[in-house]
């Protein structure tokens, strides 16, 4: 398959472009687009058998749920039943933006795309680019992160064109995403909302709408129960990983350092190739390896923003090991910690 490449201008996708997009979509084809939080891979939310090639195109396990991104609040009525007011309160203060609702379904959207569930994870991002492609192509679009499942989410076009390039129709080059992390999902079908994944909309800014809320166990913890359906995306599977084998290093900081550049040093000399993740405040302490710094560590906005970018920097060089600090503090750390912990595999070292 040959994939059209294009390149949006200033955020801006123009009009050719913008109805090329919409074409393939319609006709129930693939395009990955920029969002806020990662790139994501579209087809047609609606149609059984475009929700069936977003599957192929990543190598998806087929009862991993995608999310149906809208463009318009009120659509939301359109594919989902039984709504509570919780919902209609967080879509009045957080969409357009990174949060996703899980709902009832109704009939009108396909177990494709739901996984098999009778749930949907519905989502309206703030990217004007996204939501001008929602908008011209139906607007119920099904838009996973735009990469081989189980890698480092795509922050960048150049991601995407390296993953998936000759198995979609056409990959649209925004510029970087801003936030670097999928939305925060929250699940709303039954009396008790409870996060399922932990996103830029913090639990304090939920709970600070609707009240209590808590998080479910697979967030900070792997399931081991085979035969569990995941709700949401990257509840289950192997998720956000790099080729080399990550390992998170948790302690005080000086025990850290001294762990890491310890086995850095091990392994350097064994001829293998070393990745260290660390911050401003600590990328001049190691001795051994590449070392990519996140930005400071109170600045949890850049880890997020980068964190995939340099996951993706460590397959470039081929780095047989990483070694990442921990990064746990406020409610951001904690969803910087959960893609952390799923693509180390939760190999977790006590410094």
């Amino acid at each position: 398959m040959k994939t059209i490449i294009v390149q949006a201008d200033r955020g801006v996708l123009c009009e050719d472009d913008l109805n090329t997009a919409a074409n393939i979509l319609r006709s129930g084809g693939l395009v990955a687009f920029p969002t806020e939080t990662v790139y994501g891979l579209g087809a047609d939310a609606l149609n059984h058998e475009a929700s069936k090639r977003i599957y192929k195109a990543k190598g998806r396990p087929s009862d991993n749920p995608l999310i149906v991104h809208i463009a318009d609040p009120k659509h939301m009525e359109r594919i989902a039943r039984d709504i509570p007011d919780k919902a209609f309160k967080l879509a009045e203060v957080f969409w357009p933006g990174p949060l996703t609702m899980i709902l009832n379904k109704k009939d009108i959207v396909p177990f494709s795309t739901t996984g098999g569930l009778s749930t949907v994870a519905i989502r309206l991002p703030a990217s004007g680019i996204a939501k001008d492609i929602i908008s011209r192509s139906g607007g119920f679009i099904a838009a996973p992160s735009a990469n081989v499942s189980g890698k480092p989410s795509p922050t960048r076009a150049e991601h995407v064109i390296a993953d998936l390039t000759g198995k979609i129709d056409m990959i649209i080059d925004g510029g970087k995403s801003t936030l670097g992390l999928e939305s925060t999902i929250v699940d709303l079908s039954s009396e008790e909302p409870i996060i399922l994944r932990p996103g830029c909309i913090t639990k304090a800014m939920i709970e600070n709408v609707i009240g209590n809320v808590k998080y479910d166990k697979a967030v900070f913890g792997k399931i081991l129960d085979e035969d569990i359906k995941p709700k949401a995306p990257g509840m289950k599977y192997r998720h956000y990983a790099p080729e080399g084998c990550l390992t998170i290093y948790e302690g005080n900081i000086e025990n850290v350092i001294a762990e890491i550049n310890k086995k850095a040093k091990e392994i350097t000399e064994e001829g293998k190739t070393v990745g260290i993740i660390a911050t401003e405040e600590t990328k001049g302490l190691y001795s051994y390896g590449n070392i990519k710094s996140l930005g400071p560590r109170e600045d949890e906005d850049s880890i997020a923003a980068g964190l995939y970018a340099v996951l993706r920097d460590f397959d470039d060089i081929h780095a047989d090991y990483i070694f990442s600090e921990s990064f746990a503090r406020g409610d951001l750390g904690q969803a910087i910690m959960n893609r952390l912990l799923k693509a180390a595999g939760y190999r977790v070292v006590k410094a």
